[in-house]
């Protein structure tokens, strides 16, 4: 999961928005260095990562991508599962449209900004500028942020090759979001991500 899956899942399970989106910038144990509400969705993000990772669906379609880029492929999932949860937000999410739903994860994370990682910081600068989480939903803008990834760090440069696979397998890519994302929204309205 991504960043707009992340927010999604947290605020389902009433966690820290903060804490699940910062959750990559923070290395070993929270404790101590935040306030437990953000601890607790530092946590949660991680968790959701696992099972992420070991969801059946997932796993299975990992297969699909070529040996050049399979070891990457979990990264551009990542982006891929947003992509889909954005396409598809009203089937989703009927509580509210996704401009909302953004504005108001905006407006709880950026009073919380100063304490928080310099990097995260610095990704807040453009992820809302740049409306990167409403735009996820545009394909271009897809193969746009999985280049970025692969031009800014030197280990991830076979995600450049990767969008041609993505759009090649997007329909199998498709199902098994629909696999996975509905037992992490059951998961988290149970309140069994926070373990």
């Amino acid at each position: 999961m991504n960043f707009l899956a992340h927010l999604h899942l947290a605020t389902l399970a009433q966690s820290s928005l903060l804490g699940n989106l910062m959750a990559n910038f923070v290395r070993g144990d929270p404790d101590g260095l935040y306030p437990p509400a953000v601890v607790a969705g530092i946590r949660m993000h991680r968790r959701i990562d696992s099972l992420t990772d070991d969801h059946d669906a997932v796993r299975q379609i990992r297969t699909l991508f070529s040996p050049a880029t399979r070891r990457v492929a979990p990264i551009a999932l990542d982006v891929v599962w947003d992509h889909f949860l954005a396409r598809h937000w009203s089937q989703v999410e009927s509580q509210w449209p996704l401009a909302g739903f953004v504005l108001r994860a905006q407006l709880e994370i950026a009073p919380a900004l100063p304490d928080t990682p310099a990097g995260f910081q610095s990704l807040n600068r453009y992820l809302w500028r740049e409306r990167w989480l409403l735009r996820y939903p545009d394909m271009p803008f897809l193969a746009q942020v999985l280049n970025g990834m692969a031009q800014r760090y030197l280990r991830l440069s076979a995600l450049e090759a990767i969008f041609s696979e993505i759009q090649m397998h997007y329909r199998p890519l498709e199902e098994a979001f629909w696999h996975l994302y509905p037992a992490m929204i059951q998961l988290a309205r149970q309140g069994a991500l926070g373990r």
